[in-house]
């Protein structure tokens, strides 16, 4: 198959998508108010807890074995490179473009964490069931494309909700501690005037010297016991064995371990337990199994996630359009990032990992490991800056910008993969 022909197989799934994208940004226009923003969060709010994790634990269990998992190892490493390789290219794309400091984990976001879940499971079966498919018969793909689309969720959604929301987390804190300070500067100002106005011209503040103004930090720390009293009790353990402690404890506090037992990683641990142990795969798996209604049951819950994720993703959008600005060289240095330049990084690892052999012989896995690295900023990049605050109109705009370039570049990366597995 040539590659203009491929280029049509690939642009049938990408026009689709971009349908039902256009309309989910008609339905949720305020003439219309289908789909306004509160039914937006709703309607998102049951694909969270209900079709995401449902549709990825049906589609693992069903292809998911000892032989399976041996053959897909690789995966986790592949998404894991995209995450760093986009990171260090945000990086210096920071450097280049000198933004705000409350865009820094914006920008690092995006770059990073692209939408391994829902596009993936959204064009794959379409490919498979566009005539012509270059991966074999239509129910063969489209049973294996689900479970590699599923598991690129499961690890996506692990490495952005432990990676990426710690990056935002972290430079969104600085903002606030640099916005805590200036209060707190104008604050100690204030009251040194009115000091002065009580007090005239004594030589006695009313508040402490400059050596006793501490931070909300340091005064916590002046509230618990003095440090020689809590290294005593752990003097016998050793230094070694201390510093292990003490880093285990602030590790614990820092990294929200329970963002990263989200629904849909939930939903792959039930999906992978279902598939591995075979006294319970006996019982829902199969067409003699007691308990296939299960199964049956969740696939058909499932597959209400796709059409309504599309169209949640076209009412999000929509907001870009009434977004702040933002600066354009920013904008473009994301697209740029994220179509350019991982894609061509991209081609170099999974094309070196075949050759030495780490990664089996099947195309349509391949094209999934390169389609990973051409994927725009994942949607849950908004909901992390809605959490701490930083960048929220400005993710808008470059989700908007991102996604309208996607409708190309995902079509010309596709074809291109195609070519290059098949």
């Amino acid at each position: 198959m040539g590659l203009v022909d491929l280029f049509f197989v690939a642009s049938a799934p990408v026009l689709k998508v971009l349908l039902l994208t256009a309309l989910g940004s008609f339905l949720a226009l305020e003439r219309i108010d289908i789909l306004g923003e509160n039914a937006r969060k709703q309607l998102n709010t049951v694909v969270f807890f209900v079709f995401n994790p449902v549709l990825v634990s049906s589609n693992l269990a069903k292809t998911i074995t000892f032989e399976s998992v041996v053959l897909l190892w690789f995966m986790p490493f592949n998404v894991l490179g995209t995450f760093l390789i986009g990171s260090a290219l945000g990086w210096v794309l920071i450097k280049i473009t000198r933004p705000p400091q409350h865009l820094k984990g914006l920008i690092l976001g995006c770059c990073a964490a692209g939408n391994m879940g829902n596009l993936p499971i959204i064009i794959i079966p379409a490919v498979c069931r566009e005539k012509g498919s270059p991966f074999g018969a239509p129910d063969v793909c489209h049973t294996y494309g689900m479970a590699y689309a599923s598991l690129s969720m499961a690890i996506g959604a692990i490495y952005l909700w432990s990676y990426v929301y710690n990056i935002v987390r972290i430079f969104s804190s600085k903002v606030n501690e640099k916005v805590n300070a200036d209060e707190f500067t104008s604050n100690k100002k204030l009251n040194g005037a009115t000091s002065k106005l009580l007090h005239g011209n004594s030589s006695e503040a009313v508040l402490p010297s400059e050596n006793c103004s501490v931070s909300l930090d340091n005064a916590n720390k002046l509230m618990l016991p003095s440090e020689e009293k809590k290294v005593a009790p752990s003097a016998s353990f050793g230094p070694i064995l201390y510093a292990i402690k003490h880093y285990l404890r602030v590790f614990s506090r820092k990294i929200n371990l329970k963002a990263l037992f989200a629904p849909s990683t939930t939903g792959a641990m039930v999906g992978f337990i279902i598939g591995l142990v075979p006294q319970i795969r006996n019982l829902i798996i199969g067409g003699d199994a007691p308990l296939r209604v299960v199964l049956d049951s969740a696939s058909f819950l499932g597959e209400a996630a796709i059409p309504t994720l599309t169209l949640i993703l076209g009412g999000n959008l929509l907001k870009g359009l009434r977004g702040s600005g933002i600066l354009q060289p920013l904008i473009f240095g994301i697209i740029a990032v994220r179509y350019i330049f991982l894609p061509l990084l991209g081609i170099i690892i999974v094309k070196s990992a075949i050759r030495f052999g780490l990664v089996h012989s099947d195309p349509l896995y391949q094209f999934v490991l390169l389609l990973q690295y051409a994927l725009p900023p994942a949607m849950n990049i908004g909901t992390i800056t809605q959490l701490f605050g930083a960048g929220k109109s400005e993710c808008s705009v470059i989700m908007l910008w991102t996604y309208a370039f996607a409708s190309v570049s995902l079509t010309l990366w596709s074809a291109y993969f195609m070519w290059l597995v098949v």
